[in-house]
């Protein structure tokens, strides 16, 4: 539990991040409704040109969805933890049949992770790795991708918009794109709504030689379908 987390208990007596009941920042209860979560595969409708298969642990809403808002927006540290078990669930169905992987996460705006406190996907990510290496799993985090030109809120954008809007955004780190050459990886996000952010990090990576494998993402927004359904 981060010191924001502790305060927080000690003055408000503490209250579940899912459903706000009092006492732990996640309760049994919330907890339950997390594990039962089975991730599948999420293809947007329509298909961004070049979008790779995503896999996603859950729609985006109830539980979930207040989780990932109260940890990225709200600073709630002690979050990352069942967050990152979820995400590693997702990488497992995400990587079948395979040992290892580097996990990519989309950067955030150096300016927006300032005004946050926190880096929240990056910490997301950490959490993951290791509890995957404790089961066995070679995974890494890798820092791959960083922001060249800070795209416009992407709220109220239609898909096209979106892609014109992300074009050009993000590109690969030389360091790691030499260290990631031949190496499986996945792309990392948190929601996964028009496919166009997952597209362009995929964009920037393989530009630099780097091939993805695919993408790994907390939620799906609804409207999203899984795969065969």
């Amino acid at each position: 539990m981060g010191i924001r987390d502790a305060f927080v208990d000690l003055v408000l007596g503490g209250t579940c991040a899912g459903c706000e009941r009092p006492g732990a920042s996640v309760c049994a209860q919330c907890r339950a409704e997390l594990g039962a979560a089975t991730p599948f595969a999420a293809r947007p409708d329509p298909v961004p040109a070049g979008f790779k298969p995503a896999t996603a642990a859950a729609a985006y809403d109830g539980v979930l969805r207040r989780l990932i808002i109260e940890h990225k927006e709200n600073a709630r540290y002690a979050l990352a933890r069942p967050l990152g078990h979820l995400l590693a669930a997702t990488v497992e169905r995400a990587i079948e049949g395979r040992r290892a992987v580097w996990l990519c996460p989309v950067p955030s705006a150096p300016a927006t992770d300032r005004a946050r406190g926190h880096e929240p996907l990056r910490r997301i990510v950490v959490v993951a790795a290791r509890h995957l290496r404790r089961q066995g799993y070679d995974v890494r985090p890798a820092d791959a991708l960083r922001v060249v030109r800070r795209p416009a809120d992407q709220a109220g954008l239609s898909e096209a918009e979106r892609v014109v809007n992300l074009a050009g955004a993000f590109a690969a780190r030389s360091r790691w794109a030499e260290m990631l050459t031949g190496q499986p990886v996945l792309v990392v996000d948190d929601v996964l709504t028009t496919g166009s952010t997952l597209t362009e990090a995929v964009r920037a990576l393989e530009s630099a030689g780097v091939a993805v494998l695919g993408g790994a993402v907390l939620a799906a927004t609804r409207r999203r379908t899984a795969s065969g359904s």
